[in-house]
């Protein structure tokens, strides 16, 4: 491990989202970030839901809570105990789409899952992912989570 500082280190962003397509994306990120020295931000994106005709039916809803809670979850649950201190977990308001592009901009790679928890899971490429791909300003990796949707980077028991 060399002294170089966080700033100076190559930076990997990962879109997490709770879904297991999602951790096996971070999964992959960690490991990739511990081949290159480089840093790791586990990016969770959270919006107020709209509902058509009612402005939030769900007034008291901690949404950027819920969305802090899912992030630490998936980090723990792939990083387990042994949680590498080059993992930084932002937690953003937007669309996840536009978020993981504006945080991924001057990245040296974005990754993200094949699919989340968005409308469509039977899509073959989740449209977060899709628009990544076709706008991303970076180099982008998509993670094909495994057929089971088990594969978090951690043996399975």
């Amino acid at each position: 491990m060399t002294g170089r500082s966080d700033e100076d280190r190559p930076r990997i962003v990962v879109g997490v989202d709770g879904s297991a397509p999602s951790k096996a994306a971070l999964a992959w990120a960690i490991s990739q970030a511990g081949l290159t020295n480089a840093v790791v931000e586990a990016v969770i994106a959270w919006e107020t839901p709209a509902f058509v005709g009612h402005p939030n039916l769900m007034p008291d809803t901690d949404w950027e809570g819920l969305a802090t809670r899912v992030l630490s979850d998936a980090v723990a649950d792939v990083a387990g105990n042994a949680e590498p201190a080059g993992i930084k977990n932002k937690i953003m308001k937007g669309n996840a789409a536009q978020v993981l592009l504006e945080e991924s901009a001057g990245a040296d790679l974005l990754v993200v899952g094949n699919r989340g928890f968005g409308g469509f899971v039977e899509a073959l490429l989740g449209s977060t992912g899709q628009h990544c791909v076709h706008h991303a300003t970076c180099p982008i990796v998509v993670i094909r989570d495994s057929v089971t949707g088990a594969a978090t980077g951690r043996e399975q028991r």
